[in-house]
């Protein structure tokens, strides 16, 4: 719960910059986010915000939780030269630019998430609304589902995630990884008795024939299976065949992660599967406050929004779980270039989210501008 409500206090444009290219040159992947999160606590301490590292590393700096704006600290491995270039004919025809020569970050984390968090921070500081800096969330959440539970619930919430200056993320798709087991005698190959290898393709090939009827429906609304990861092969022993065959699929809003669990086991003939903790689909209203105030918000800046569905997953996915409140993701970025090799992001476009941003804080706070 908040004590206090801090006073907005103005960032310049430069200290904001300055702030995203800090936060872009501090190495963070999922576990390693502690200079990042120190870098922020700096950041919040030096405008006159309390801010913390709490137990779990989420940064918190709590103020007016008519809306808290939240983003991801970690990002995926994976290292590119951090540097400011003018855009060019490639940035162009990418959307990353909107015009030659104007200045285009690289970096890793640049649009996937540190542009956002970034963005957020500086807005949370200039018009003193509530912001939490999570952790993990590129492998399990762990920042959010802390999150979720340690504080409560805020009367709207904005992820950040990459959305382009002029989107507004409403849906996500849900999440439901698992890991298949099996073991078979071993034998000679010319022998016709399928081995556990066997048996996991056997398996996974089912599994995806049972969501093959969805693929005439837009990706959004079906369900995504992918293995990810396999191992497999005779034992130490030489006596029998393992195979360990690690799976993902992702769940429209209009199914539970129980039904498609139901139906992946229900092709499930040799071997077993465990689970990891699902996370549920969201489908938020474009209805909403918050959904109203960024439309209201991207239309001050000249431009028209656009309501978008993403197939992958994110942290909002976990907010809304727990939490009955509004919200909406946005940020700054082409998510085209999430996890790239080419990461990058126009700073001119990070400036115009933060101005975003502080019209929307504006708005869910009740204030006049």
């Amino acid at each position: 719960m908040t004590a206090s409500k801090p006073e907005p206090t103005d960032v310049s444009p430069e200290n904001a910059r300055n702030l995203l290219i800090d936060l872009v040159s501090i190495s963070s992947p999922s576990g390693e986010e502690r200079k990042a999160a120190e870098r922020l606590v700096e950041f919040f301490t030096a405008n006159g915000r309390e801010a913390w590292i709490d137990e779990v590393g989420n940064v918190r700096a709590p103020a007016d939780d008519a809306v808290l704006l939240t983003s991801h600290v970690d990002t995926v491995p994976g290292e590119i030269p951090v540097e400011v270039r003018p855009a060019d004919a490639d940035d162009l025809e990418s959307e990353v630019a909107s015009e030659e020569g104007e200045d285009v970050l690289w970096g890793r984390g640049s649009v996937d998430a540190t542009g956002p968090l970034a963005a957020m921070a500086v807005a949370a500081v200039r018009t003193g609304v509530s912001f939490v800096g999570v952790v993990g969330e590129e492998t399990n959440s762990r920042g959010a589902r802390h999150l979720a539970v340690d504080r409560e619930e805020p009367d709207a919430v904005v992820n950040g995630e990459p959305s382009g200056a002029t989107g507004i993320t409403l849906g996500y798709r849900g999440f439901l990884a698992g890991t298949y087991v099996a073991t078979s005698e071993s034998g000679h190959t010319s022998r016709p008795e399928p081995n556990a290898i066997q048996h996991a393709i056997d398996w996974w090939t089912a599994v995806e024939d049972a969501f093959a009827d969805d693929e005439y429906h837009p990706v959004f609304e079906r369900v995504t299976a992918k293995p990810v990861d396999v191992d497999g092969g005779s034992s130490e022993d030489g006596l029998s065949v393992e195979t360990t065959l690690d799976v993902q699929l992702r769940i429209p809003p209009t199914l539970t992660a129980e039904a498609v669990r139901e139906t992946a086991e229900a092709e499930l003939e040799i071997g077993t599967v465990s689970w990891a903790e699902p996370i549920p689909p969201v489908m938020e209203s474009p209805r909403t406050e918050v959904a109203r105030a960024f439309r209201a918000a991207i239309r001050e800046q000249d431009a028209d929004p656009r309501l978008l569905r993403k197939t992958g997953t994110s942290d909002m996915n976990i907010y809304a779980g727990s939490w009955d409140c509004p919200m909406a993701t946005y940020g700054p970025g082409n998510s085209d270039l999430d996890h790239a090799p080419n990461e990058r992001l126009s700073l001119s476009e990070f400036d115009r989210s933060i101005s975003v941003l502080e019209s929307v804080a504006a708005d869910l706070r009740g204030d006049t501008q």
